[in-house]
């Protein structure tokens, strides 16, 4: 497993973390910061996930 999947998954849920904090703060600028490193550790995890998929066809083609 590719680690920038790992690290996806830490990042969006502190991301949820800050987001919850700044909704319960009443605070918009750490919620939408909260948003924003979501979005970034959903990338970050399908980013490890096409480089999983890669490794794994090459592997297969290396089978063959």
């Amino acid at each position: 497993m590719d680690s920038d999947r790992i690290e996806g998954a830490v990042k969006e849920g502190a991301g949820k973390v800050k987001e919850e904090y700044g909704d319960a703060t009443d605070n918009p600028s750490t919620e939408l910061e909260g948003k924003r490193e979501q979005a970034e550790g959903d990338l970050q995890q399908k980013w490890g996930e096409t480089k999983d998929a890669a490794r794994d066809l090459t592997k297969d083609d290396d089978d063959d």
